[in-house]
């Protein structure tokens, strides 16, 4: 069961310039049309279906489903033009009565790195109030998968920390660690997912109790796997709380707060391993992360990968040379992995 606290009312609201809403294939065709007869200007931006500009206000539809609408006029057309036309659906301004979850105090966990060749693979743990939540609605705190630059994802992030009371932890190992760490959970990448978040968990609770005098009723994962490994976790460790999960948890803002807090914690680790190996080394694990990838062995020999790179992914076995290594049965160890507030 949620608690019901309410949101603070007492500052006047602030205006909105970002909103984020998933939009089926037919409301995205129609906004398309929209646009189009209404002569807005399209401009190019990656994975979208498109986007469009005019007078303060930009429009990016992503493949994903995603709509993200920027500007000093997006509650004048989400109001205006959006719910009327588009969806049907009066949402904005309303999100106390549909997600009154959302305004009371909670933790958020999310990660970042997993699917990306390079760099760490990081957890973060956020636990906020329902007046930091008003708060970062406005401010146009969103999911980390929504923000299109590292530029953003660092500014929003500090937005996050800089809230008064906010407890934030994150929990990440260096690359030799990390691979040493992964074989020793038995090649199960989930299993070591669940033990970041419960490490994070377990050092932010205690710090939300003795900020705010009483700890947080309850925690909202983004679901990574069809058991509750997280749960689990905590149990073996004799921590009991309410930690839920579903899939696209990320529309709580405290998760998304989490995932921006991974996923800038991700860039800066990315970007210095990139530093030491001296070139830009890029997301993903497609054909760029191999290309950079077989630089490196080129450069310095097979061994040096893992000092970048997750070699558990078929693309570091290519890179190397060698078949993919074949999982093995996971067991459980003393915990080793290190954080940072």
């Amino acid at each position: 069961m949620y608690p019901k606290n309410k949101p603070s009312d007492e500052a006047a609201p602030t205006r909105r310039s970002s909103y984020t809403i998933s939009l089926n294939s037919e409301q995205m065709k129609k906004l398309g049309d929209w646009c189009r007869r209404k002569l807005w200007v399209p401009f190019p931006v990656e994975y979208s279906l498109f986007a469009y500009k005019d007078d303060q206000v930009n429009l990016v539809a992503y493949t994903s489903g995603k709509l993200v609408i920027a500007g000093k006029k997006t509650e004048d057309f989400v109001s205006n033009v959006l719910e009327p036309e588009i969806t049907g659906q009066a949402l904005l301004g309303y999100d106390e009565v549909h997600h009154p979850e959302w305004y009371t105090d909670h933790a958020g966990l999310d990660e970042s790195g997993k699917g990306d060749l390079f760099g760490p693979l990081v957890s973060a743990c956020v636990i906020a109030t329902g007046d930091m939540v008003a708060a970062w609605k406005t401010a146009g705190v969103r999911d980390s998968k929504t923000v299109t630059s590292d530029r953003a994802i660092i500014d929003i992030e500090k937005k996050i920390r800089q809230t008064p009371g906010v407890i934030v932890k994150v929990v990440f190992t260096g690359m030799e660690k990390y691979n040493a760490l992964y074989r020793q959970f038995g090649s199960n990448l989930n299993k070591m997912l669940a033990w970041y978040h419960a490490s994070a968990l377990e050092d932010a609770l205690p710090r939300f109790t003795a900020e705010h005098g009483a700890p947080p009723p309850w925690g909202l994962l983004d679901q990574f796997s069809k058991t509750p490994l997280v749960q689990a976790e905590l149990r073996r460790r004799k921590i009991k709380f309410d930690l839920q999960m579903r899939t696209k948890a990320e529309s709580d803002p405290v998760v998304a707060a989490a995932s921006i807090i991974a996923r800038a914690t991700y860039v800066r680790e990315l970007a210095k391993l990139s530093k030491v190996i001296g070139e830009p080394l890029p997301k993903g694990s497609g054909a760029q992360a191999k290309a950079a990838g077989l630089r490196i062995v080129e450069r310095f020999g097979a061994e040096a990968l893992g000092r970048f790179a997750k070699l558990h992914f078929r693309t570091a076995s290519e890179c190397c040379g060698l078949q993919p290594p074949q999982k093995k049965e996971w067991r459980r160890f003393p915990r080793q992995a290190s954080s940072e507030p």
